[in-house]
Protein backbone atom coordinates (compact mmCIF):
# COMPACT_ATOMS: atom_id res chain seq x y z
CA UNK A 1 0.00 0.00 0.00
CA UNK A 2 1.45 3.33 -1.09
CA UNK A 3 1.24 6.29 1.32
CA UNK A 4 1.82 9.83 0.12
CA UNK A 5 4.92 11.43 1.72
CA UNK A 6 2.90 14.51 2.69
CA UNK A 7 0.58 12.31 4.77
CA UNK A 8 3.55 10.87 6.67
CA UNK A 9 4.96 14.36 7.17
CA UNK A 10 1.59 15.62 8.44
CA UNK A 11 1.31 12.78 10.96
CA UNK A 12 4.88 13.36 12.11
CA UNK A 13 4.26 17.08 12.63
CA UNK A 14 1.15 16.29 14.69
CA UNK A 15 3.14 13.92 16.90
CA UNK A 16 5.85 16.56 17.35
CA UNK A 17 3.27 19.15 18.37
CA UNK A 18 1.71 16.78 20.87
CA UNK A 19 5.13 16.02 22.33
CA UNK A 20 5.89 19.73 22.64
CA UNK A 21 2.57 20.38 24.38
CA UNK A 22 3.17 17.48 26.76
CA UNK A 23 6.69 18.72 27.55
CA UNK A 24 5.41 22.23 28.27
CA UNK A 25 2.68 20.78 30.51
CA UNK A 26 5.40 19.07 32.56
CA UNK A 27 7.07 22.45 33.09
CA UNK A 28 3.92 24.15 34.40
CA UNK A 29 4.31 22.98 38.06
CA UNK A 30 7.95 24.06 38.09
CA UNK A 31 7.14 27.48 36.62
CA UNK A 32 4.32 27.91 39.13
CA UNK A 33 6.66 27.09 42.03
CA UNK A 34 9.25 29.59 40.78
CA UNK A 35 6.55 32.26 40.40
CA UNK A 36 5.26 31.66 43.94
CA UNK A 37 8.76 31.85 45.41
CA UNK A 38 9.30 35.30 43.88
CA UNK A 39 5.80 36.65 44.60
CA UNK A 40 4.52 38.88 47.36
CA UNK A 41 3.13 37.23 50.48
CA UNK A 42 -0.42 38.54 50.02
CA UNK A 43 -0.63 37.46 46.38
CA UNK A 44 0.69 33.98 47.14
CA UNK A 45 -1.62 33.45 50.11
CA UNK A 46 -4.60 34.63 48.05
CA UNK A 47 -3.83 32.11 45.31
CA UNK A 48 -3.49 34.75 42.59
CA UNK A 49 -0.08 33.54 41.37
CA UNK A 50 -0.09 31.33 38.28
CA UNK A 51 3.01 31.27 36.04
CA UNK A 52 4.45 34.73 36.59
CA UNK A 53 5.38 36.44 39.88
CA UNK A 54 3.05 39.13 41.27
CA UNK A 55 4.72 42.05 43.06
CA UNK A 56 8.07 40.30 42.63
CA UNK A 57 10.27 40.10 45.71
CA UNK A 58 13.23 38.04 46.87
CA UNK A 59 12.27 38.14 50.55
CA UNK A 60 11.82 34.36 50.76
CA UNK A 61 15.26 33.69 49.28
CA UNK A 62 16.81 36.33 51.53
CA UNK A 63 15.25 34.60 54.53
CA UNK A 64 16.89 31.34 53.52
CA UNK A 65 20.26 32.65 52.40
CA UNK A 66 20.82 35.38 54.98
CA UNK A 67 22.23 32.92 57.46
CA UNK A 68 25.68 31.36 57.78
CA UNK A 69 24.13 28.16 59.07
CA UNK A 70 22.47 27.66 55.68
CA UNK A 71 25.82 27.35 53.91
CA UNK A 72 27.20 25.12 56.68
CA UNK A 73 24.20 22.80 56.30
CA UNK A 74 24.69 22.90 52.53
CA UNK A 75 28.26 21.67 53.03
CA UNK A 76 27.07 18.86 55.32
CA UNK A 77 24.55 17.73 52.70
CA UNK A 78 27.24 17.69 50.00
CA UNK A 79 29.52 15.67 52.27
CA UNK A 80 26.68 13.27 52.98
CA UNK A 81 25.93 12.84 49.29
CA UNK A 82 29.60 12.16 48.48
CA UNK A 83 30.18 9.69 51.32
CA UNK A 84 26.78 8.04 51.06
CA UNK A 85 26.91 7.88 47.26
CA UNK A 86 30.36 6.25 47.22
CA UNK A 87 29.41 3.76 49.92
CA UNK A 88 26.17 2.86 48.14
CA UNK A 89 28.03 2.59 44.84
CA UNK A 90 30.60 0.10 46.13
CA UNK A 91 28.32 -2.04 48.30
CA UNK A 92 25.46 -2.15 45.79
CA UNK A 93 27.73 -3.40 42.98
CA UNK A 94 29.40 -6.01 45.19
CA UNK A 95 26.12 -7.30 46.62
CA UNK A 96 24.32 -7.32 43.27
CA UNK A 97 27.21 -9.15 41.61
CA UNK A 98 27.13 -11.91 44.22
CA UNK A 99 23.33 -12.29 44.16
CA UNK A 100 23.32 -12.39 40.35
CA UNK A 101 24.95 -15.82 40.50
CA UNK A 102 22.72 -18.87 40.37
CA UNK A 103 22.37 -21.29 43.28
CA UNK A 104 24.96 -23.67 41.77
CA UNK A 105 27.67 -21.01 41.83
CA UNK A 106 26.55 -19.43 45.13
CA UNK A 107 24.88 -22.04 47.33
CA UNK A 108 23.58 -19.58 49.93
CA UNK A 109 22.23 -17.24 47.28
CA UNK A 110 18.53 -17.94 47.93
CA UNK A 111 18.98 -17.58 51.69
CA UNK A 112 20.61 -14.18 51.37
CA UNK A 113 17.99 -13.14 48.83
CA UNK A 114 15.24 -13.90 51.35
CA UNK A 115 16.96 -11.65 53.87
CA UNK A 116 17.15 -8.87 51.29
CA UNK A 117 13.44 -9.12 50.44
CA UNK A 118 12.53 -9.33 54.13
CA UNK A 119 14.16 -5.96 54.84
CA UNK A 120 12.05 -4.40 52.10
CA UNK A 121 8.81 -5.60 53.70
CA UNK A 122 9.54 -5.22 57.42
CA UNK A 123 11.57 -2.92 59.64
CA UNK A 124 12.27 -2.66 63.34
CA UNK A 125 10.80 0.82 63.68
CA UNK A 126 12.14 4.21 64.70
CA UNK A 127 13.02 3.39 68.32
CA UNK A 128 15.20 0.32 67.60
CA UNK A 129 16.80 2.22 64.72
CA UNK A 130 17.68 5.15 67.01
CA UNK A 131 18.95 2.86 69.79
CA UNK A 132 21.15 0.96 67.34
CA UNK A 133 22.73 4.15 66.00
CA UNK A 134 23.22 5.43 69.55
CA UNK A 135 24.82 2.18 70.74
CA UNK A 136 27.50 2.55 68.06
CA UNK A 137 28.25 6.12 69.19
CA UNK A 138 27.27 7.65 65.86
CA UNK A 139 24.89 10.36 67.09
CA UNK A 140 25.75 13.91 65.98
CA UNK A 141 28.16 12.65 63.32
CA UNK A 142 27.99 12.43 59.54
CA UNK A 143 28.21 8.63 59.76
CA UNK A 144 24.83 8.50 61.48
CA UNK A 145 23.34 9.82 58.23
CA UNK A 146 25.40 7.55 55.96
CA UNK A 147 25.92 4.11 57.52
CA UNK A 148 22.25 3.21 58.27
CA UNK A 149 21.55 3.62 54.53
CA UNK A 150 24.76 1.99 53.28
CA UNK A 151 22.84 -0.72 51.40
CA UNK A 152 19.59 0.19 49.67
CA UNK A 153 17.94 -3.11 48.86
CA UNK A 154 15.76 -1.73 46.06
CA UNK A 155 18.84 -0.56 44.17
CA UNK A 156 20.53 -3.91 44.80
CA UNK A 157 17.61 -5.78 43.23
CA UNK A 158 17.56 -3.46 40.21
CA UNK A 159 21.27 -3.90 39.56
CA UNK A 160 21.14 -7.63 40.30
CA UNK A 161 18.47 -8.14 37.64
CA UNK A 162 20.60 -6.18 35.15
CA UNK A 163 23.63 -8.35 35.92
CA UNK A 164 21.56 -11.51 35.47
CA UNK A 165 20.58 -10.41 31.96
CA UNK A 166 24.20 -10.15 30.82
CA UNK A 167 25.42 -13.13 28.75
CA UNK A 168 26.78 -15.86 31.00
CA UNK A 169 29.25 -16.80 28.29
CA UNK A 170 31.28 -13.66 29.06
CA UNK A 171 32.02 -14.65 32.64
CA UNK A 172 32.50 -18.31 31.71
CA UNK A 173 35.06 -17.40 29.05
CA UNK A 174 36.88 -15.15 31.53
CA UNK A 175 36.96 -17.93 34.13
CA UNK A 176 38.45 -20.32 31.56
CA UNK A 177 41.19 -17.74 30.89
CA UNK A 178 41.95 -17.64 34.62
CA UNK A 179 40.13 -14.44 35.63
CA UNK A 180 38.91 -14.22 39.22
CA UNK A 181 35.62 -12.79 40.54
CA UNK A 182 37.10 -9.35 41.26
CA UNK A 183 38.51 -9.04 37.75
CA UNK A 184 35.22 -10.17 36.18
CA UNK A 185 33.20 -7.74 38.26
CA UNK A 186 35.42 -4.67 37.80
CA UNK A 187 36.66 -5.16 34.24
CA UNK A 188 33.61 -6.77 32.65
CA UNK A 189 30.34 -6.36 34.56
CA UNK A 190 30.78 -2.74 35.65
CA UNK A 191 31.66 -1.34 32.17
CA UNK A 192 28.77 -3.25 30.60
CA UNK A 193 26.31 -2.02 33.24
CA UNK A 194 27.02 1.72 33.25
CA UNK A 195 23.39 2.69 32.43
CA UNK A 196 22.02 0.65 35.33
CA UNK A 197 24.78 1.81 37.69
CA UNK A 198 24.17 5.44 36.74
CA UNK A 199 20.45 4.99 37.45
CA UNK A 200 20.89 3.50 40.93
CA UNK A 201 23.61 6.05 41.72
CA UNK A 202 21.24 8.89 40.89
CA UNK A 203 18.57 7.26 43.09
CA UNK A 204 21.09 7.17 45.93
CA UNK A 205 22.15 10.79 45.43
CA UNK A 206 18.55 12.03 45.37
CA UNK A 207 17.74 10.02 48.50
CA UNK A 208 20.65 11.41 50.52
CA UNK A 209 20.04 14.95 49.30
CA UNK A 210 16.29 15.03 50.04
CA UNK A 211 16.35 13.15 53.34
CA UNK A 212 15.58 15.33 56.36
CA UNK A 213 13.87 13.11 58.95
CA UNK A 214 16.99 11.24 60.06
CA UNK A 215 18.72 14.57 60.68
CA UNK A 216 15.93 15.60 63.05
CA UNK A 217 16.18 12.33 64.98
CA UNK A 218 19.92 11.68 65.03
CA UNK A 219 21.31 15.21 65.33
CA UNK A 220 20.98 17.11 68.61
CA UNK A 221 22.96 20.13 67.48
CA UNK A 222 21.80 22.54 64.79
CA UNK A 223 25.30 22.94 63.39
CA UNK A 224 25.18 19.24 62.42
CA UNK A 225 21.93 19.49 60.45
CA UNK A 226 21.98 18.66 56.73
CA UNK A 227 20.36 21.19 54.42
CA UNK A 228 16.89 19.64 54.20
CA UNK A 229 16.67 19.26 57.98
CA UNK A 230 17.77 22.85 58.53
CA UNK A 231 15.24 24.20 56.03
CA UNK A 232 12.52 22.18 57.74
CA UNK A 233 13.39 23.81 61.08
CA UNK A 234 13.27 27.23 59.41
CA UNK A 235 9.66 26.58 58.40
CA UNK A 236 8.77 25.70 61.98
CA UNK A 237 10.60 28.75 63.31
CA UNK A 238 8.83 31.00 60.81
CA UNK A 239 5.46 29.81 62.06
CA UNK A 240 6.42 30.27 65.71
CA UNK A 241 7.83 33.75 65.28
CA UNK A 242 4.36 35.21 64.72
CA UNK A 243 3.58 34.62 68.40
CA UNK A 244 6.85 35.84 69.89
CA UNK A 245 8.39 39.26 70.35
CA UNK A 246 10.59 40.41 67.47
CA UNK A 247 12.55 43.51 66.60
CA UNK A 248 11.09 45.86 63.95
CA UNK A 249 13.54 44.56 61.33
CA UNK A 250 12.70 40.93 62.09
CA UNK A 251 8.99 41.72 62.08
CA UNK A 252 9.21 43.42 58.69
CA UNK A 253 11.11 40.48 57.25
CA UNK A 254 8.66 37.93 58.68
CA UNK A 255 5.66 39.90 57.40
CA UNK A 256 7.12 39.81 53.87
CA UNK A 257 7.40 36.01 53.88
CA UNK A 258 4.65 33.42 54.09
CA UNK A 259 4.95 29.68 54.51
CA UNK A 260 3.80 29.24 50.91
CA UNK A 261 6.48 31.47 49.37
CA UNK A 262 9.08 30.17 51.79
CA UNK A 263 8.33 26.54 50.93
CA UNK A 264 8.48 27.38 47.23
CA UNK A 265 11.91 28.98 47.67
CA UNK A 266 13.01 25.92 49.64
CA UNK A 267 11.93 23.61 46.80
CA UNK A 268 13.76 25.66 44.16
CA UNK A 269 17.00 25.79 46.16
CA UNK A 270 16.82 22.07 46.89
CA UNK A 271 16.42 21.27 43.19
CA UNK A 272 19.54 23.12 42.03
CA UNK A 273 22.19 20.45 42.86
CA UNK A 274 20.15 17.62 41.33
CA UNK A 275 19.50 19.72 38.21
CA UNK A 276 23.26 20.28 37.90
CA UNK A 277 24.06 16.57 38.25
CA UNK A 278 21.35 15.17 35.98
CA UNK A 279 22.72 16.50 32.62
CA UNK A 280 25.94 14.55 33.14
CA UNK A 281 24.04 11.28 33.77
CA UNK A 282 21.31 11.82 31.18
CA UNK A 283 23.25 10.11 28.39
CA UNK A 284 23.35 6.92 30.42
CA UNK A 285 19.55 7.00 30.77
CA UNK A 286 19.18 7.42 27.02
CA UNK A 287 21.56 4.51 26.44
CA UNK A 288 19.64 2.41 28.96
CA UNK A 289 16.35 3.05 27.15
CA UNK A 290 17.74 1.97 23.78
CA UNK A 291 19.80 -0.92 25.18
CA UNK A 292 18.41 -4.18 23.91
CA UNK A 293 15.84 -2.55 21.62
CA UNK A 294 17.55 -3.99 18.51
CA UNK A 295 18.13 -7.73 18.37
CA UNK A 296 20.14 -9.61 15.76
Amino acid sequence: MWVHPQTISHKTSQSDRRLIVFSLACLVPLLHTVAVSFSDKAAADAGRVLLTPIDATTASYAKVLDDGQFFHSFYISIKRVVLGGLLNFVLTIMMAFALAKDSKQFRMRNVYMRFVVFTMLFSGGIVPWFMTVKSYGLLNSIWALVLPHAVQTFNVILLMNFFRNLPKELSEAAEIDGAGPWYIMIRMFVPLSLPAIATVTLFSIVFHWNSFFDGLILMNKQDQYPLQTYIQTLVAQLSAQAMTGMSPEQLAQAMAVSNRTFNAAKIIISMIPIMLIYPFIQRFFIHGITLGSVKE
